[in-house]
């Protein structure tokens, strides 16, 4: 695990930083008796839960790592120049992720955005400005995507103006490319439900001439997708922040060829007149995301594996020790690769519509979520729980699903 001190080291280059624990922490008006934390979600009557269901955004993704917290707090007590804050980090993700450049952006769907309006501006300051207003400035304005891909994230790269051409097979492919297409784009957790594999579009995308870019929003773990991606030649590699490398739910990572995050960068806040100016990203969420990201880097992932097997191993015997219920335990091979149980049960023994449980357990106390499946079945995780908190999903669900034993 990184710490402060580490972080100055890891960013030796930024003067900037120094003042991070410089100066003004010695400043005698710092030294201020230290008020007790308010319990804003008490106060306000917000409800907090046990998270047995993943890193759902609606649920607030992840919780933040100790370290990046103090990290955020501590780059609060100082003021820098966003670009260097963003340069200098950028370089050290690179690095980690075998890109040539990163930045970081306001989440994956604000990496697309930004990704595609590096690609349709280049370093035109007025194309920029123009933005999403396309016609007449001499920009192209299709992205093409395979039809099993096009679920809604896509709306990300038509806030840029572009137009999306949907495709199935290769020749579909071969026939949509023409002097408009700007971009070729693959969303990762979808490849399954596409006939071109990774590997055919990007060759044909190089063919061509057309930039590709990746989004791999929830793809992480496994730990080497971070890097996998811009090793097999995607020209720019979208990830989410704030879900498994716990850093700021309103962070992601754009990353791939230098050229074309420079010119994304022109689009990203300081500047304003663009398209990007409402995805501002702070200091503090710049090196919250370095730090997180360098420590998921380094972390232990098979004790961590291991982990998660246990806790799910421990909710799972309590659930089928109930009479009527069934459980199994899997690992989605796309998205959110995670150890994931299936619990199921016969209505005739246990009569228990999943919604019915599912208020039960979000109305008690503690309150747990969880995911249904379908009206007799649900699923659970183990990567977002606190330790100790699987006892008491396990006991919980147990006592529910035996109190509807026929």
């Amino acid at each position: 695990m990184i710490n402060r001190r580490d972080l100055i080291k890891h960013l030796s280059t930024f003067p900037l930083l120094g003042g991070i624990l410089g100066q003004s922490s010695l400043d005698p008006l710092s030294f201020t008796a230290k008020l007790p934390v308010r319990n804003l979600a008490k106060e306000l009557g917000i409800r907090t839960f046990i998270n047995a269901a993943g890193t759902y955004t609606f649920m607030t993704g992840s919780l933040m790592q100790d370290e990046v917290v103090e990290t955020i707090q501590a780059a609060s007590k100082d003021f820098m120049i966003l670009d260097e804050v963003q340069t200098k980090v950028g370089e050290k993700i690179a690095a980690l992720t075998h890109a040539e450049a990163a930045v970081v952006t306001a989440g994956c769907f604000s990496a697309l955005t930004l990704g595609l309006a590096g690609v349709l501006t280049g370093m035109d300051s007025k194309k920029v400005e123009a933005l999403p207003h396309l016609e007449g400035t001499e920009m192209k304005s299709e992205v093409i995507i395979q039809k099993g891909h096009n679920i809604g994230y896509s709306h990300a790269l038509t806030n840029t103006g572009c137009t999306i051409v949907s495709v199935e097979t290769l020749e579909d492919l071969e026939k949509a490319i023409n002097e408009k297409t700007a971009l070729m784009w693959f969303l990762n957790i979808q490849s399954d439900q596409g006939q071109i594999k990774h590997e055919k579009w990007i060759e044909i995308a190089k063919s061509k001439g057309i930039p590709t870019m990746i989004d791999m929003a929830a793809d992480v773990p496994p730990v080497e997708n971070l890097w996998k991606f811009n090793d097999m030649g995607f020209d720019l590699v979208c990830v989410s922040g704030g879900k498994a490398m716990r850093g700021p739910q309103s962070a992601g990572i754009l990353m791939g060829k230098k050229n074309l995050i420079e010119a994304a960068r022109l689009s990203m806040p300081p500047r304003g007149s663009t398209i990007g100016r409402g995805m501002k990203v702070n200091k503090e969420e710049i090196l919250g995301m370095y730090v997180a990201l360098d420590n998921f880097v380094k972390m232990d992932h098979k004790k961590e594996w291991k982990m998660w097997e246990d806790r799910i191993a421990l909710i799972s015997n309590a659930a089928k020790s109930v009479n009527g219920v069934t459980v199994a335990t899997t690992v989605p091979e796309l998205g959110n690769h995670t150890p994931t149980l299936k619990v199921s049960w016969d209505l005739a023994k246990v009569n228990l519509p999943v919604k019915t449980l599912q208020e039960n357990l979000r109305n008690g106390n503690p309150s747990i979520e969880i995911m249904p499946a379908d009206n007799t079945s649900l699923t659970i995780t183990a990567w977002m729980l606190k330790s100790g908190e699987e006892k008491i999903v396990a006991a919980r669900l147990k006592e529910e699903l035996s109190k509807a034993v026929v």
